[in-house]
């Protein structure tokens, strides 16, 4: 697979990059800095800084998308955002493998489809466009991203039963785990319908 460079991949999704060397060092793993002289720093760094600017990012766009959704909701809600594999679907939505800088052996071993090393990647992408321009810019290429990740995962939790999701609620509130009663059940044993009371 071709590499694609930094400059393109900036372009194909209009990021707003005038430091092409912060650019190239978020999308360098330190594998590559062992095979070429001319890397001079890795993105771990940028990944830190990533990682902490995705969370107030993720955290401020969920408090303006869902102005109803209580605080316990809000804070599953950026988990799952932010969580390892679901930052890793982002890299791969937007073909950052492709661009990653690796080892020839990283690279050999699969590392442009690994899940750590596009979240790794993904958040030093989000560093180096915090750090070259600024919070909006930020928010304006996750979000997106955000949108479509949200719905899946508010559609995901409505599918679970609700006795959990009750539970939960409960918990999130401070409340003890509730007791449940059924009060009376009608119609045949593979549908039955039940009237529970929860205390």
């Amino acid at each position: 697979m071709q590499q694609e460079a930094p400059q393109d991949f900036a372009r194909r999704l209009s990021l707003p990059f005038s430091d092409w060397l912060l650019l190239s060092r978020a999308l360098t793993h330190r594998s590559y800095l062992n095979e070429h002289s001319d890397a001079l720093e890795d993105n771990e760094r940028l990944e830190f800084l990533g990682d902490a600017v995705l969370d107030f990012v993720v955290g401020a766009w969920l408090y303006n998308r869902y102005p109803e959704m209580p605080e316990g909701d809000l804070t599953r809600m950026r988990s799952a955002l932010v969580y390892t594999e679901q930052l890793a679907e982002f890299g791969r939505q937007v073909n950052l493998g492709h661009a990653m800088r690796l080892g020839r052996g990283e690279a050999q071993a699969g590392g442009r489809a690994r899940s750590a090393l596009l979240c790794d990647t993904f958040e030093a992408v989000i560093g180096a466009l915090y750090l070259d321009a600024g919070i909006n810019a930020v928010l304006d290429f996750v979000s997106p991203l955000l949108d479509q990740a949200s719905d899946e995962i508010l559609a995901s939790r409505k599918t679970e039963d609700p006795k959990s999701l009750f539970q939960e609620w409960a918990q999130s509130e401070g409340l003890s785990a509730p007791q449940y009663v059924t009060r009376n059940s009608q119609g045949p044993d593979h549908s039955k319908l039940f009237e529970v009371e929860a205390t």
